[in-house]
């Protein structure tokens, strides 16, 4: 399989340290085709495994990675692993790790990736945060997870990434219930559409929540995969691929 062209990254700007590596992909390069077409990372949504895996490799090979990052099967909940002590993908949203080289990942195409890290770079992780995923809590079991490691929620930085954005991201009722039910201030996080239906502003949201649990340096947001052509959107058109953010400490 020939490769398109060179795989497009975006890099966060954020004040981590310098040995916390962070990238997410787009959908440049890549062998995939037709409603996958380019740089595909996810092998549930329809296309070929031969073209997933060549995408796979293409990537660990243009990071320099020592080891194939740890994908998850996302299950839109809460679980956080050790990505570390992965042996397979587990059925979790969000991935944490201490040792170095060993990369945490995440799949979107329109949810909210999220990437942690702390002033010293002791700790990484990447979370998979769709509203479900948000209303059930894998936000804050994640930063749990930080704490049980000692690093206390002011040392904690976190970036956001590409996701469905605020003006395009329609939600009905049912949605917007579950939200404030678990996170009265995120009524801020909506506006009006038509009626019964309102737009949600997941990087908002996400800002809410972060600072209930005392996280107050929160970049990246802006973005919107619906949007923007470089992205995959299954609201745009599905069925499509996905990209990936991933989160790593060099060694």
């Amino acid at each position: 399989m020939a490769v398109s062209q060179a795989i497009g990254f975006i890099r966060p700007d954020w004040p981590a340290p310098a040995h916390v590596q962070a990238v997410v992909t787009t959908r440049q390069g890549g062998v995939s085709k037709s409603d996958y077409a380019g740089l595909n990372l996810a092998t549930h949504v329809g296309d070929q495994q031969a073209a997933v895996n060549a995408n796979r490799k293409l990537l660990q090979a243009s990071l320099g990675l020592a080891a194939e990052p740890c994908w998850l099967n996302q299950v839109h909940g809460t679980d956080v692993v050790r990505a570390d002590e992965l042996q397979a993908p587990a059925d979790a949203d969000a991935a944490i790790t201490a040792v170095s080289d060993v990369v945490c990942a995440v799949l979107t195409a329109d949810c909210l990736p999220v990437l942690l890290t702390d002033t010293e770079g002791q700790s990484v992780a990447a979370v998979h945060a769709g509203w479900r995923g948000m209303c059930a809590g894998v936000i804050e079991n994640t930063v749990s997870a930080f704490r049980s490691e000692g690093i206390a929620a002011e040392r904690i930085l976190a970036w956001l990434g590409p996701a469905i954005g605020p003006d395009v991201y329609e939600v009905d009722v049912p949605v917007r219930d579950a939200m404030l039910a678990t996170s009265p201030a995120c009524t801020a996080a909506f506006h009006d559409s038509r009626p019964a239906h309102w737009y949600l502003d997941l990087y908002a949201a996400a800002r809410l929540r972060l600072a209930a649990l005392g996280i107050d340096r929160v970049y990246g947001g802006g973005f919107c995969t619906y949007s923007e052509e470089r992205f995959f959107s299954h609201r745009r058109k599905a069925p499509c691929g996905r990209q990936a953010s991933l989160i790593w400490i060099s060694a």
